[in-house]
């Protein structure tokens, strides 16, 4: 009778532990639909982390339109976000809106204590990151920002490898993002009427896609800033995007590299690789998936090695997985992560000295702090 007592108490004790482990889902407020990267919440299999309590968009046409392809009840929309705010009471949003908008999202959610998650890039300015950097500290808020190249494992399995001195020091790293255009690729009206703005969107293709290469660099250096920054853009496809340049290619210098980051909206496919040169090899992170590593041999020989690299495990395969874990206090997000407010903090320091010397035709040197 004493072994079954114990045995039930056991069992007992077992499940207590595992329901005090389980958290409720963070509930999410979705600020606009208009960023077509929101079907990649809505479309989301449900991991029992978040949950989705309420949808800004005053677009009642687009939000219908979504209600029906990903299944969302229209009772959850709202037209404001002081409606949904006031409604729900979300613990977090996600931005979804325009990346000139991100500013006024942080604005009425960070006094109220709510978390924010933005898509890359963090602003369209330097002074509106700056804006929101000081709202986020001020009222203790996450401030993140999203990046579909975070989700890359042949980006961290890059890391380690430089991490790990496997191609030696590393002199120099090419990163190409793009495809052919916004247009060409057939965005929705929704999308392309601001992704093609110079106040909505910041810029063209040197926001849009050179943000990528400036979060990776300030990854990889650990937060290093860069000495200075060089950038020439273009306007290849005029009948296309008459208001924004289309072609853009950044030159970063630091103190014992270089890299070239070439953000197009003219690639004939789409693109998203980075590649790493060491003293002693290379590395070719050619998409997602798919790796790999060269070892130099005599002058141009090389022993090479090429690895199809499985998912990471959650959280750090998801955008919102992490986020709820960062909110719940699960995970703590290193310095200069790829998602962490003082990594986009210099993205946007990059991005602002490679519009400025696109404009003066000339290298901007960083002010050093």
């Amino acid at each position: 009778m004493r072994i079954k007592n114990l045995f039930t108490f056991a069992v007992i004790t077992l499940v207590s532990i595992h329901l005090m482990a389980q958290k409720d889902p963070v509930k999410i407020g979705v600020i606009g639909l208009t960023h077509t990267h929101v079907h990649w919440i809505l479309g989301r299999e449900d991991r029992g982390d978040i949950e989705i309590v309420g949808i800004v968009e005053p677009n009642r046409e687009l939000a219908a339109r979504y209600s029906k392809q990903h299944g969302y009840a229209m009772s959850l929309v709202y037209e404001s976000m002081e409606e949904m705010l006031a409604a729900v009471s979300p613990d977090a949003v996600t931005a979804f809106g325009t990346i000139y908008e991100h500013l006024e999202v942080v604005e009425t959610c960070a006094p109220r204590g709510i978390h924010v998650m933005v898509e890359k890039p963090l602003a369209v300015s330097m002074e509106h990151a700056k804006k929101m950097e000081l709202l986020a500290k001020k009222h203790n808020i996450h401030l993140l920002t999203n990046y579909e190249t975070t989700w890359y494992p042949t980006n961290h399995r890059a890391y380690e490898l430089i991490e790990s001195g496997a191609v030696g020091d590393v002199r120099k790293i090419v990163i190409r993002d793009g495809h052919r255009g916004p247009k060409k690729i057939g965005v929705n009206t929704e999308f392309l009427e601001w992704l093609t703005d110079p106040v909505q969107n910041g810029g063209g293709a040197l926001m849009d896609f050179g943000c990528y290469g400036a979060n990776l660099m300030t990854w990889l250096q650990h937060g290093q800033r860069p000495i200075t920054v060089t950038a020439v853009t273009q306007q290849l496809q005029n009948e296309n995007n008459p208001k924004v340049d289309d072609e853009a290619t950044i030159i970063l210098t630091y103190e014992a590299s270089n890299a070239l980051i070439q953000a197009s909206w003219n690639w004939p496919i789409g693109r998203k690789d980075m590649e790493v040169y060491g003293l002693k090899g290379a590395i070719y992170a050619d998409n997602r998936n798919s790796l790999r590593v060269r070892i130099a041999e005599g002058y141009d020989e090389y022993e090479e090695k090429s690895y199809i690299l499985e998912e990471r495990q959650k959280p750090m395969d998801d955008p919102f997985s992490l986020f709820a874990a960062v909110i719940n206090k699960e995970i703590e997000l290193r310095d200069y992560d790829l998602s962490s407010l003082e990594n986009n903090m210099i993205v946007m320091e990059i991005l602002e000295a490679a519009r400025e010397s696109a404009k003066l035709k000339k290298t901007i040197t960083l002010k050093k702090k």
